[in-house]
């Protein structure tokens, strides 16, 4: 059904909000670590795409 998204596609972008979470939080405590923020950006683009190619 266009425009649904599946179980698959909502774990991903609850993954990727909670990444965004404990990156911040490492940042804020301990200092920016760019390794960490690089994964989550990459974290965040298969999301992306993940929910891009379910609305197609």
């Amino acid at each position: 059904m266009p425009g649904s998204t599946d179980g698959s596609t909502k774990t991903m972008g609850v993954l990727t909000l909670g990444g965004l979470v404990v990156v911040t939080a490492y940042t804020v405590a301990l200092g920016s670590n760019g390794w960490l923020w690089f994964g989550w950006v990459v974290l965040g683009l298969i999301t992306l795409a993940m929910v891009v190619m379910r609305t197609t």
